[in-house]
């Protein structure tokens, strides 16, 4: 079905049929051939005849570059295109304890850092050590190890825990 206009209030992409008003343009046709170099008024003649519309999709181009096809379908494929690039982009969230802290807490942090995973998140599991816990790496150790074994239902670990200076640092990837 042939398109006349584009509705009022609709931002103008794409020129549509009789909105395009250079003259002459290069033509491409429905199934992708190139039809050459013509008249603005003749394209619009051979996209009437087959019932579909002449968009300009090069504007910028000289001469601009139209093609004879469903502008409906074209905005449809074009906000499908749109919709995909929004995706989710992975984040990496933190969740920061140190040695000494309680177990209850390291449920709070260990409950937030699911909720990271589930929203497809990484987590960069830290404890940090502070004055004399530097002589106790191993508690520290064992720590991180109980996160980790809480998580291992929902995450692989992209980084296994390793010592950097007054940090011990871990990454986990949703699985």
């Amino acid at each position: 079905m042939a398109r006349r206009d584009q509705p009022a209030g609709e931002p103008e992409k794409h020129r549509v049929n009789e909105r395009i008003r250079v003259s002459p343009i290069r033509v491409i046709g429905p199934e992708g051939e190139p039809l050459g170099i013509m008249p603005t008024a003749e394209a619009l003649a051979k996209a009437q005849e087959s019932g579909i519309d002449l968009v300009e999709v090069g504007p910028n181009e000289r001469p601009p570059v139209c093609r004879i096809m469903d502008y409906g379908k074209f905005k449809y494929r074009q906000s499908k295109r749109a919709h995909k690039s929004t995706a989710h982009k992975t984040k990496t969230k933190e969740i920061r304890v140190r040695p000494k802290t309680g177990q209850n807490d390291i449920d709070v942090k260990v409950n937030r850092a699911r909720k990271f995973l589930e929203h497809k998140d990484k987590v960069l599991v830290t404890v940090i050590f502070r004055g004399r816990e530097m002589a106790h790496i191993e508690e520290g150790q064992r720590v991180i190890e109980g996160i980790i074994a809480q998580l291992e239902d929902i995450a692989k670990i992209e980084a296994p825990p390793r010592q950097n200076g007054r940090r011990m640092n871990c990454t986990l990837a949703p699985k």
